[in-house]
């Protein structure tokens, strides 16, 4: 009597379950990498809205008022709301700006700019003469 080789059941049960733990961390890791390519994303973009922000303030024509202004600019196919808040400094030729950036909220009545911000950018104005 020949006898027939080949996987027990329990072979192939032992070989799916091991299967299926691999594949269950591998789409763990890639909804991981996704969450952090998206979170760099939105902290690049909010970025480049507050460089630029930061650069028409420095090129603007008429002296910058110290205070706190805010806005809101549609980016990369998204809207955003920036904050900004100009001070003095010890130099009295020199201002401070801080920039705050968030995405712009689902419902309006949502926290302050500062509060929901993924990115902040310092810089410095020269007041010319």
């Amino acid at each position: 009597m020949k006898r027939v080789q080949g996987f027990t059941l329990l072979e192939v049960l032992v070989a799916l379950a091991i299967f299926a733990l691999v594949a269950a961390s591998v789409l763990s890791a890639t909804a991981r990498s996704l969450q952090t390519a998206s979170r760099l994303e939105e902290k690049t973009l909010a970025m480049w809205i507050a460089d630029n922000r930061l650069t028409e303030l420095q090129l603007s024509q008429s002296p910058v008022a110290d205070g706190r202004e805010q806005g809101e600019v549609e980016f990369a196919g998204r809207r955003w709301q920036w904050q900004s808040e100009v001070q003095g400094t010890s130099e009295p030729d020199m201002r401070r700006v801080t920039l705050w950036v968030a995405p712009m909220p689902a419902q309006r009545a949502a926290s302050e700019v500062r509060e929901r911000a993924v990115v902040s950018l310092n810089g410095f104005l020269g007041v010319m003469q």
